[in-house]
């Protein structure tokens, strides 16, 4: 009879643990805020955005409020979990915790005034936080890792990588001051003679040159001889001033969601219309300064994946293989009877951090939530690559070692749109949940 007594009430407390958990998740991680899940019913709404701060002064383009494929979906106030209805275990847990959770609950609208009122609010939160003489820096990660309006992503952006500072006073000369260092050092080891560079600064000037035209080559617009020559100085510039590492291939797919972030400042309409051959030489010099100081900022954090054998990305490509274990250990075991290697595929993810795996018009959205994680983004990436590797999981247990090197390397993302991108977020966030906090759990 005790012992009868005794399982019910472990029952009863593993289920308020579990609900606790629950709600937990859904608050999001520290961080994000709630997971909604919903499927997207209408565009962010321009209503809310004529009540932005007077530091904004662009006109909310058609660009911005986005046709189908440039609109961020995730406006909704947090990562969100859309998969349909043979979803898996995870997404199935996360819809039934949906209805413990009476502020999830309510936000879960398909209506179009529902995400219209939703989205409205969201944009009233970034201006109320972007408006401030000082910009509360927590509370800006918090909204900006669910996404941020399209026109406001520029000044974010600077804001989370520390470049621009909180403080509103001091934000425009701060920026001026660095955008004058970046043209001085533009000036000093760029707009030289060979004869004046060693043998292994032309060497490096020459990767760089045959690395430009294959940055995302499926994108027009970065085959323009101008955005070129606009890559060429970025990289360049950026690898004398860091000599430990110098250039390595792959950091010029880095500067891309920056370059198309700060243009977006000056152009409207697809990026597939625009060009920068009518623009001003000092707007340039002021969007490759800003290219160059975030991606300075954003590669601090991560020294050690770029230096010699970059030993960074190696660690995380063991994390990464420990973590595919615990969580999916058919898929795991699979992969180690075929003999693949993670690093034969996963070295690139962490190299480029995705950008060569979705489609390009995702990329600024999954770099919010990047620069959001702030110093935690090297871990946090495990867990996002985790994730996106798993959404082909019962794929791969199908196939032998060579179909799954091709299949890894052209994985079918094509098609994608935010909702896919949104899912492996949300499935990240809930991992990272679950274990970062218990790192024995990896323990092999």
């Amino acid at each position: 009879m005790n012992s009868n007594n005794n399982s019910s009430s472990h029952g009863e407390v593993d289920q308020r643990n579990k609900e606790s958990l629950d709600s937990r998740l859904l608050k999001g991680r520290s961080i994000p805020g709630k997971i909604l899940l919903t499927r997207r019913s209408d565009i962010l709404d321009d209503s809310g955005s004529q009540e932005r701060s007077p530091s904004y002064q662009r006109s909310f383009s058609q660009n911005d409020a986005g046709t189908s494929d440039d609109m961020d979906k995730s406006m909704e106030g947090g990562v969100r979990n859309t998969n349909n209805s043979d979803g898996n275990t995870t997404d199935n847990k996360l819809t039934s915790s949906t209805s413990k959770n009476d502020d999830a609950a309510n936000e879960v609208q398909n209506s179009a005034m529902g995400t219209r009122a939703t989205d409205s609010a969201r944009v009233t939160k970034f201006t109320k936080e972007l408006s401030g003489q000082m910009v509360i820096l927590e509370r800006l990660r918090e909204l900006a890792w669910s996404g941020v309006p399209p026109y406001m992503r520029p000044n974010v952006w600077r804001l989370l990588l520390g470049y621009a500072p909180p403080n509103s006073d001091r934000r425009e000369g701060v920026l001026r001051r660095k955008r004058l260092e970046y043209l001085d050092c533009v000036a000093q080891f760029y707009d030289i003679p060979d004869t004046e560079r060693s043998a292994d600064e032309i060497n490096m000037l020459r990767q760089i040159a045959v690395d430009c035209p294959r940055t995302v080559p499926d994108v027009p617009f970065f085959q323009q001889a101008q955005v070129q020559k606009s890559l060429d100085r970025i990289l360049y510039t950026w690898a004398i001033r860091h000599p430990a590492s110098g250039y390595v291939q792959g950091i010029n797919d880095l500067v891309t969601p920056f370059l198309v972030v700060f243009l977006s400042e000056y152009l409207e309409g697809s990026i597939d219309s625009w060009s920068i051959s009518d623009m001003s030489s000092g707007k340039i010099s002021n969007i490759e300064a800003d290219c160059y100081w975030c991606l300075s900022k954003l590669l601090d954090g991560m020294q050690d994946h770029y230096t010699f054998a970059q030993p960074g990305i190696q660690r995380l490509v063991f994390k990464l293989k420990e973590l595919v274990r615990r969580i999916d250990e058919p898929v795991s075991r699979h992969m180690e009877d075929q003999g693949l290697e993670y690093l034969q595929f996963a070295f690139r993810w962490f190299n480029c951090l995705l950008i060569r795996e979705i489609p390009f018009h995702l990329v600024t959205r999954l770099w919010d939530t990047y620069l959001a994680e702030g110093d935690a983004l090297p871990d946090f990436l495990v867990y996002i690559f985790a994730s996106f590797l798993l959404t082909w999981s019962d794929e791969l247990q199908k196939l032998d070692f060579q179909e799954m090197v091709m299949f890894l390397q052209h994985l079918p993302t094509q098609n994608w749109t935010y909702q896919e991108l949104e899912t492996v977020l949300s499935r990240a966030y809930i991992w990272h949940s679950m274990f970062n906090s218990s790192p024995s759990h990896l323990a092999s």
